[in-house]
């Protein structure tokens, strides 16, 4: 009877230190990912080159266009920024000899290289593509057909300058997180 009680209180200690052992380790982990200085240097960033697009529009345009909050394209490249501020936080903190900042470097260039050429052409494409579609439209008109096209997209990639602009966004909030 008494290696039964025993084994009975091993179970329930076993059961609260699991309990224990989990719940440090989730509120261990939150206060990880709230004190990552590298995280809140990129989201500062982008968050930053998101407030700049509706600006810029403002300046260029005359027009306050919310939407460029949540948008793709545009000066500057919030995945620019995003990018440079990553590889520049991780060389802060892990060493601009690291192997991590080798990496970071990598993925800025991959991700800059694509918003300028391959998401730009995308962009490009979508345009003819929706011109195609108009045209369609209207002869589908005259059949009666009832066709319905769909607008594509089209402000998807960047320009160099937009890429450039930035990237120089990310390195400067970066910067204002480590000096």
């Amino acid at each position: 009877m008494c290696e039964s009680n025993l084994l009975f209180d091993l179970i329930i200690l076993l059961s609260d230190l699991r309990e224990f052992v989990y719940f440090y380790s989730v509120e261990t982990s939150l206060q990880e990912i709230l004190g990552n200085e590298i995280l809140w240097s990129v989201l500062a960033a982008l968050c930053s080159a998101q407030v700049l697009k509706v600006v810029t529009v403002f300046i260029s345009e005359g027009k306050l266009d919310a939407k460029r909050l949540k948008g793709t394209g545009g000066m500057p490249s919030s995945h620019s920024s995003s990018v440079t501020a990553l590889a520049t936080s991780v060389g802060f903190q892990e060493g601009f000899g690291s192997t991590e900042f080798s990496i970071a470097v990598v993925l800025a260039f991959v991700v800059m290289y694509d918003a300028v050429g391959i998401r730009q052409a995308a962009g490009r494409h979508a345009e003819r593509l929706n011109m195609l579609s108009d045209q369609l439209a209207e002869i589908a008109d005259t059949f009666k057909d009832g066709f319905e096209p769909e607008k594509l997209k089209t402000l998807l990639g960047h320009t160099l300058p937009q890429v450039f602009f930035g990237a120089l966004l990310g390195i400067g909030i970066s910067l204002l997180f480590y000096l």
